[in-house]
């Protein structure tokens, strides 16, 4: 939790710049681009990049020509741009309604409907989670502190000494995290090292995206959350998956196309089982802290009313607790005409009432159990790096049952209506999961920056409405353009969109009655077994294993997951050496500012890229040869050697004490070890 004398360096407060017409103009702009950017590679690759800290980046850049720019208002920008980055991953659900052909194209008004009213419902969703994930939690949040690190530095908060260091140890990683990747996509380099072997009966792929993103990433979060990853590898890609390849590939099937499949098809599922009992065991944890926060709120609320908002601390002015929550009952309405348009269509027209209610119902409940889960995913390992995918298998798991029991002898045609139901309903709750991933993360750096609580949930309803209304029209420009795999007309290059191809598959599974269930249960049994296990270390000992992090290591490719548990142990042993210098808390500092300065480079990078991309409509736009074999051996070598540089630059910084007169810079807040 952030103390008073952290930001006591930092202005705030009245008359302080914060949420102004510049600035919201500027995130707006940023919002836009970064949106249609993202939107690209969603549909294209099946990820999108996180545009916090580009945009905190890009907004002091700017913002130094005007007057009196303040950390603040920066802190401002980036939130109104954060959500280009988390509302774009609509596109897992939405193009699956064109899939499975109930939608032709993208109706904009629906479309921008369906995505305003999600994203609305996740800020306030995720308004009194503050108190309970953000200042009574000691949850990493890598990403909002690495922004907050970003804005301080940029602001030049703290003693000159330090903050020159620390700038210059941001802008080396800077560098070499935007560095290696121009190399990659030039082909010099190898973006991955990929390895498919036979395992006992069957086989498996190890690999890992040379991203050093997933450094930082891993020395921010911490040693428990990487080995509770690497605990959710070993379950996922040395014991299940050889199992589920077991007596090899068909005849004329790649040993890899097979392998993958299988984690698509098999292993993925059970993560989402694991994730699944997580999410629910982390809910109960947090039920606590929340009807707390709930009580803090309506308080903060009564305070307000008697003596006006300057009688509350900064740190409570959130949204009145009272237009939260009727605006989260208002937004049922629109919600409740959105569903209607399906309720002329048979099987739902035999029992709409029935149908919209149970919906409308599920919305409502599924806001609140998935924006705590996707908060706590935020906090635990970032909002770029949640299986936000996973929230939406079972976010379309859940709906469907609903379906299936309330028709559960439905045609094929029938089906189809029911599946696009699902799917549509399914868009609406992922709107709330995608925001609530991304507005606790922003929380967490207006707390450590000094901002104002409303100014930022306020600041991310603008974004999700500045991004609502340019997705649709990018989705009906590249569905016009290339289509999606499967879909009649779809062209050579049509988009794969992996997310929504298998939500969809899912919605289809369950109400076709064709989908796996022992895969699901698997997951849940291991996911309670991680639950057990976590408990047990937490009071015998002062080890964890984060229930959700062990299902994370199962769900996602171990390409994302294996270098951030390197980073974390990298990150430990970091910090064990930090503690043995002269001045620990500078040397711990200036190791999170080199680790966010490998986020920063990364993140500018993949903008930039997704531009020139988007641009020259030609993924390989920057190669300047073709990948033959050596780039791997090169790139392994070369990803070793920069993060050997690094830290032992880092090192070379941090062991030589600040001068006597040195004003300490504010601490980060990132070792919650």
């Amino acid at each position: 939790m952030a103390t008073a004398s952290e930001t006591a360096t930092i202005p705030q407060g009245r008359g302080v710049k914060e949420l102004t017409i510049r600035g919201v103009i500027l995130g707006a702009i940023i919002t836009v681009l970064f949106t249609a950017a993202n939107v690209y590679l969603g549909l294209r690759a099946g990820l999108t990049f996180a545009t916090s800290i580009p945009a905190a980046v890009i907004s002091m850049a700017v913002l130094k020509f005007f007057r009196d720019p303040t950390i603040q208002e920066n802190n401002i920008v980036q939130t109104i741009a954060s959500s280009a980055g988390t509302l774009a991953a609509i596109v897992f659900v939405l193009p699956g309604l064109v899939m499975v052909g109930w939608w032709t194209g993208f109706p904009y008004w629906l479309s921008v409907a369906v995505i305003a009213i999600g994203g609305i419902l996740g800020v306030m969703y995720s308004v009194p989670l503050r108190r309970a994930l953000v200042t009574e939690s000691d949850l990493p949040y890598p990403e909002g502190v690495a922004a907050a690190e970003v804005l301080k530095v940029g602001a030049g908060v703290g003693g000159a000494e330090e903050n020159k260091r620390g700038l210059s140890a941001m802008i080396f990683g800077s560098v070499v995290g935007a560095g290696y990747p121009l190399l990659a996509k030039m082909k010099l380099v190898a973006e991955e090292a990929t390895a498919t072997f036979k395992l006992g009966t069957g086989a498996t792929t190890l690999s890992t995206g040379l991203s050093l993103a997933y450094i930082g990433v891993g020395h921010l979060v911490g040693l428990a959350v990487g080995l509770a990853m690497l605990v959710g590898i070993i379950i996922g890609f040395i014991i299940l998956l050889p199992i589920y390849t077991a007596g090899g590939p068909p005849a004329g099937v790649e040993l890899a196309d097979f392998v993958g499949t299988a984690f698509t098809q098999n292993v993925r599922f059970v993560g989402a089982g694991a994730i699944g009992v997580a999410a629910i065991w982390t809910l109960l944890k947090v039920i606590g802290p929340i009807a707390r926060g709930i009580v803090g709120a309506l308080a903060a609320n009564r305070t307000r009313r008697s003596g006006g908002n300057e009688s509350l601390p900064l740190t409570e002015r959130d949204i009145p607790i009272t237009i939260v929550g009727s605006v989260i009952l208002l937004s049922m309405l629109p919600i409740g005409l959105l569903l209607a348009a399906f309720a002329s269509t048979d099987p739902i027209a035999a029992n709409p009432a029935a149908t919209l209610i149970v919906s409308i119902i599920y919305v409502l409940i599924a806001g609140i159990v998935i924006a705590a889960v996707c908060g706590y995913m935020a906090g635990l390992i970032g909002a770029s790096n949640s299986p936000i995918s996973g929230v939406g298998i079972l976010s379309v798991l859940g709906i469907s049952l609903l379906l299936a029991l309330l028709f559960p002898s439905a045609d094929a045609d029938a089906t189809k209506a029911l599946v696009a139901f699902a799917l549509f309903v399914t868009a609406i709750v992922f709107g709330v999961a995608t925001i609530s991933n991304d507005n606790l993360q922003d929380l967490k750096t207006g707390q450590l920056v000094g901002a104002t609580p409303w100014r930022q949930q306020l600041s991310l309803v603008l974004g999700v409405l500045f991004g609502a209304a340019v997705i649709p029209p990018v989705l009906s420009l590249l569905n016009s353009t290339f289509g999606f795999v499967g879909t009649p007309g779809a062209g050579p290059d049509a988009l794969a969109a992996p997310q929504a191809a298998l939500i969809s598959a899912i919605a289809q599974g369950v109400l076709g009655g064709t989908l796996d269930w022992n895969l699901i249960g698997l997951g849940a049994v291991i996911g309670v077994a991680a639950v057990v296990a976590d408990e047990g270390l937490r009071r015998t000992s002062k080890a964890s294993l984060p229930p959700l992090a062990v299902g994370m290591g199962i769900y996602l490719p171990v390409g994302v997951t294996g270098l951030i548990v390197v980073g974390a142990i990298i990150g430990h042993m970091y910090e064990r050496w930090a503690k043995r210098q002269a001045d620990p808390g500078f040397a711990s500092r200036m190791g999170v500012l080199g680790a966010t300065g490998l986020i920063v480079g990364d993140s500018l990078f993949n903008v930039a890229y997704a531009a020139i991309v988007a641009g020259a409509d030609n993924p390989d736009a920057l190669a300047v040869t073709e990948a033959v074999g050596w780039q791997r051996p090169v790139g392994i070598l070369l990803f070793a050697a920069i993060v050997a540089v690094l830290y032992w630059r880092t090192c070379k910084q941090a062991a030589e004490p600040l001068s006597a007169e040195a004003e300490p810079m504010l601490p980060p807040e990132a070792n919650f070890r």
